[in-house]
């Protein structure tokens, strides 16, 4: 597959993705819901009635009837089945975007249209008349029709995404930012799981509980939002909303950075502290409120990072890390000193998460905590009072992009 194959298919999985999230915000009842993949693509149910959608996305492909044909026609036969019994009566709506073509289809759709154009093909050289191999007459094609919507003039990618970005912005009262990072990041994720599920009755989630999966404040590093927004630009983005450095006010921030004790090298780690420490730290003589940055390293193994304080150390990179002389007890109060322009503290290193609350509680000044993570968060902080960024990685590399 090429390069732009491949791009087009991820373009189409999105826009997919996207109808069912935007179904599920638009929803009326928080007790409505749609499964994933059910009968359709998208399958809503509301206390009125049950829908069936076909959803594709063709932006480089001209409109012909043999494109949306096999999609009726699997339409009809679950028709059939409803016919039978064996099957609960749903509304079907076929929706496409394509790059032209849509006058070909001449609409409303009359039964002779839809018996020439959609339901009569040719398979291994044989003339197949669907309508009647499923045994349906006239009248019930009539009654098909009355249950079928076709709308091939659906939104473009941009402009349906743009369109779910300021739902999600009423819905949370959020910004942008938080619109597209947080809540369509998190959107995706449920969307593709509940995709995969092999049990159809799994696939089914009401608009209350897709809400509630989806209002979560943290950054997820999810493998389709990287592909939705490109790990370069992604990267960028946050490093515009939360690490412009910029008028840097003298906060007490904090850096929390969850490593992969068998797969990260010393020197990387080192470089990211020491660009940490030039990012957000001012030891200016001029600078009336002097700062410096905390940092804990998680997953961290204490000879290893006794091994990290000893490169410091020689290096004439001064640090304080709580502990005053051999044998002492942890001291908050050591570890919150000042730095300044003559002790040149240039980084605090918090040893254990234990700490923590010591720490914020030794602490009057503006705190600000960001969470570096591998696969879920390992700190929770329950005060609205502190501003608390919880961020998913996938190395170190990536870090020194980002602060």
């Amino acid at each position: 597959m090429s390069n732009r194959d491949a791009t087009d298919t991820i373009i189409g999985y999105f826009y997919q993705f996207d109808h069912s999230i935007s179904k599920l915000l638009e929803l009326n009842r928080n007790e409505d819901s749609i499964t994933i993949e059910g009968i359709e693509d998208v399958d809503i149910k509301t206390i009125d009635e049950d829908t069936a959608i076909q959803c594709k996305y063709y932006a480089k492909t001209e409109y012909n009837h043999s494109v949306i044909a096999k999609p009726i026609r699997l339409m009809l036969n679950h028709y059939k089945e409803v016919k039978l019994g064996l099957k609960t009566s749903v509304n079907y709506y076929l929706y496409g975007h394509y790059k032209g073509g849509q006058d070909k289809l001449i609409l409303p759709l009359t039964k002779k249209f839809l018996k020439e154009n959609f339901l009569t093909f040719k398979k291994d050289n044989i003339l197949h008349s669907h309508h009647d191999e499923l045994g349906l007459e006239d009248h019930d094609l009539d009654d098909f029709i009355t249950k079928l919507t076709i709308d091939i003039n659906a939104l473009s990618y941009d402009i349906h995404l743009e369109n779910i970005l300021e739902l999600l912005e009423v819905q949370f009262s959020c910004s942008r930012f938080e619109a597209e990072h947080f809540y369509y990041n998190n959107a995706l994720k449920v969307i593709k799981e509940i995709a995969t599920k092999t049990d159809v009755s799994e696939r089914e989630i009401s608009k209350k509980e897709f809400l509630n999966k989806i209002d979560k404040k943290q950054l997820l590093f999810d493998e389709w939002f990287v592909r939705f927004k490109g790990k370069k630009k992604l990267l960028s983005s946050l490093r515009k909303e939360y690490f412009t450095h910029l008028n840097t006010s003298p906060f007490e921030r904090f850096f929390l950075i969850e490593i992969d004790k068998s797969n990260y090298l010393r020197s990387e780690l080192k470089e990211l502290l020491f660009l940490i420490s030039r990012k957000w730290s001012n030891l200016s003589k001029r600078e009336p409120t002097p700062f410096c940055p905390y940092v804990y390293i998680h997953n961290i193994s204490q000879n290893a990072l006794i091994e990290l304080k000893k490169d410091l150390y020689r290096e004439n990179f001064r640090f304080v890390d709580g502990f005053n002389f051999y044998g002492a007890s942890f001291s908050p109060k050591s570890l919150c000193v000042t730095a300044n322009y003559e002790n040149k503290i240039k980084v605090k290193i918090i040893n254990e998460i234990e700490h923590f609350d010591l720490i914020l509680d030794e602490i009057s000044n503006t705190k600000e905590i960001y969470q570096f993570y591998l696969q879920k968060p390992y700190f929770n902080l329950d005060n609205e009072g502190i501003k608390h960024v919880s961020i998913r990685y996938e190395n170190l590399n990536d870090l020194k992009e980002i602060v």
